[in-house]
């Protein structure tokens, strides 16, 4: 390895330190207290390390390696570019807050030993960075389905449960399914050289049908790790039914590898874009996100909830992956920035805002050993701490300002406003429906995360034991406190953030929008330019902080220090109590009706002849009935049959064995 290559040097450093990090949890496999509290810790500063080196490195010139690991004459070749830190930023930053917190979170006796845990979860973490950094097929499937393994062993944490190895071993399996389409990829790219690596593919000009060919089973084997509908279904399993920390891990931050594929596949490895594909990815993108968000607003496990919301999450970066695609095809270089721009920052804005809920979702879990969202409530007074972070990652995912999930759909707006100039007419036409169900998207969204949040800390306890409820620890503080940072940070510096991105841009599309909103000064955006639109996050806050002090002054000065308290308006009936409040079935009711089509529902009514009645409504997924239920059933029955060739007998085996040798010989002869 080159001397000069600093950064990735750095980087791979660090990545051992992960790994000793995991294997000093195997020396103290049962010492909890030694696993929680130093190993993972430890192992959250090598995070904060890895981002650090991967901030410089995004604007450093590229760096490769060869290293001595793999098969005989089949290295790994590793490239830190400028797409490849600003990921691995994303990576590290998020996975620093998770690992902190982490150090609070794991508890004795459950499932996995600790240390093995933490091997598993260090390994995890080391591999989704090596993803990054692969530069050749085989080190990047190497690390792909190491990726892959080391999650499942950490989503099947709890492998006592059998919902758990179920979930578990579903992930797996698509996980697996999608990596087929990932190589089948990487062999349509090489294009019969025999040389696997991605300089080599980047050289090659495939014809239009093979680089199509290329594309969508690129799409595929991506798709399927980033939950794109209808490979979705593995996702809000396996997501709910991991420790938190892991959720966290996998769905602020493992589904971006996938996007990062997409995009490396799209704009690095193909030397051409077709408009078309821009096209199957907005289509793609906005039933994700549709059926996302949708799905969301009605669950009623706080899990599966934001499960949900990270698959309608990953429909919008699609939809702005498909916009950079479609300018791109038609050379319109400096709208295919903005779009790309809009999607890598909403790489790095979900990243923060969903670990940051995931996490939340995890201390309240702890706390009162409860998912379900109608079993909870009134938990602010309980657990204000832990209330007053997770609102800000509501705030965020809300698409509300001051936060960077504001900043990220406003320039998906802003790309959408472009679209008129494209020179198709049928596009013309077609993109506003497009914005227009992305806005909806957006405002579901919002509705989502009101339910969550007023559902669970809002309101009436609505069970007697959510008294006993305990704030956050301080490892859990320090962990979403960082991540709180984050989305502060996306959300007040967005000139600093799209500098960052705008190198990689530039080496994808040659184009990027640094150089615009440079001109205007740090503290006003202006993707365009100011007549088009503008946007100055400090101004809001500064304004909207004074707003509400100066409404807080004038009621103190009109009322003279004094205050008066009265119940509030209850309909005319005294005693109210939790039960009279909105549960989260009932506030997913209108949603559920508008959008019935979505769903596959079963209602239970109760009968008047009922001691105990109850009525009970069961939402399930289409897909699952129409595609998964029919494969699972063809397999099971052609393994039936073919299970029939095993007779256990010595002399049928014998014969299958000669019909084979005779059937050779006779092909061999024609």
């Amino acid at each position: 390895m080159s001397t000069d290559l600093i950064h990735l040097d750095w980087i791979l450093l660090l990545i051992a330190a992960w790994l000793g990090i995991g294997a000093f949890g195997i020396l103290a496999l049962r010492r909890f207290r030694f696993v929680a509290h130093v190993l993972f810790p430890l192992g959250g500063l090598v995070c904060l390390g890895v981002f650090f080196v991967a901030l410089q490195a995004i604007f450093a010139a590229p760096e490769t390696a060869v290293l001595p690991l793999g098969l005989p004459g089949l290295p790994f070749h590793l490239r830190l570019d400028a797409l490849a830190a600003f990921f691995i930023a994303v990576i590290s930053g998020a996975s620093a807050g998770v690992s902190i917190f982490a150090a609070g979170y794991f508890r004795k006796g459950e499932g996995t030993p600790p240390g093995l845990l933490c091997l598993q979860y260090h390994i995890f973490l080391a591999s989704m960075v090596l993803v990054v950094l692969a530069d050749d097929a085989y080190a990047f499937m190497v690390m792909w389905e190491t990726m892959a393994l080391s999650s499942f062993f950490l989503v099947t944490s709890n492998h006592r449960i059998a919902a758990i190895r179920s979930a578990g071993y579903l992930y797996l399996l698509v996980a697996h399914v999608g990596a087929i389409g990932i190589l089948l990829c990487f062999g349509v790219l090489q294009a019969n050289t025999g040389d696997y690596t991605f300089a080599n593919m980047r050289g090659q000009h495939l014809s239009p049908f093979w680089a199509s060919a290329a594309f969508l089973l690129a799409l595929f084997g991506f798709g399927a790790k980033a939950g794109i509908v209808p490979l979705h279904i593995w996702l809000p399993e396996a997501h709910p039914a991991a420790p938190s920390p892991v959720s966290a891990l996998m769905s602020g931050v493992m589904l971006k590898t996938a996007i990062y594929g997409l995009l490396r596949v799209s704009f690095d490895l193909l030397q051409v874009q077709l408009w078309w594909w821009g096209v199957v990815l907005l289509a793609l993108g906005l039933v994700t996100a549709l059926f996302g968000v949708v799905f969301s607003a009605v669950q009623t496990d706080m899990k599966r909830l934001l499960a949900y919301s990270s698959i309608e999450n990953i429909g919008l970066l699609c939809v702005g992956m498909g916009l950079g695609v479609l300018f791109r095809a038609y050379h319109m270089d400096a709208l295919a920035a903005l779009a790309l721009t809009a999607c890598l920052y909403h790489v790095a804005s979900h990243a923060f805002f969903k670990s940051l809920l995931f996490l939340g979702t995890g201390s309240v879990l702890h706390a009162t050993g409860e998912r379900n969202l109608g079993r909870l409530g009134g938990l602010m007074r309980y657990m204000p701490w832990v209330a007053w972070v997770t609102l800000v990652g509501v705030l965020a995912s809300s698409g509300l300002p001051p936060f960077g999930g504001f900043i990220s759909e406003w320039l998906l707006l802003q790309s959408f406003l472009f679209t008129p100039g494209l020179p198709d007419p049928f596009l013309n036409m077609l993109i506003p429906i497009v914005a227009a169900v992305v806005a909806l998207v957006a405002a579901l969204a919002g509705f989502a995360m009101v339910k969550f949040f007023g559902v669970i800390f809002l309101g009436q306890p609505r069970e007697d034991k959510l008294a006993q409820a305990h704030d956050a620890a301080w490892w859990e503080r320090a962990g979403m406190l960082w991540l709180v940072a984050g989305c502060v940070v996306l959300g007040l510096f967005p000139v600093h953030i799209i500098e960052y991105i705008g190198r990689v841009t530039q080496i994808l599309i040659g184009q990027n929008l640094a150089d615009t909103v440079r001109t205007h000064g740090w503290f006003l955006l202006a993707p365009m330019s100011v007549a088009r639109a503008s946007y100055a996050p400090l101004v809001f806050l500064v304004v909207g902080a004074a707003s509400f002090y100066l409404a807080v002054i004038m009621v103190r000065l009109l009322y003279r220090g004094q205050s008066r308290r009265a119940p509030p308006w209850d309909c005319g009936y005294p005693a109210g109590n939790a039960r009279m409040q909105d549960t989260a079935e009932g506030f997913g009711q209108p949603i559920r009706r508008m959008f019935e089509p979505f769903f596959r529902m079963e209602i239970k009514h109760p009968s008047p002849f009922d001691e105990k009645p109850s009525y009970r409504i069961s939402l399930d997924d289409h897909f699952w009935h129409w595609i998964y239920l029919p494969i699972a059933r063809a397999t099971e029955a052609v393994s039936k049959q073919v299970g029939r060739l095993q007779q256990g007998r010595i002399a049928v085996y014998l014969l299958y064995s000669f019909v084979t040798l005779i059937a050779m010989l006779v092909l061999v002869r024609l």
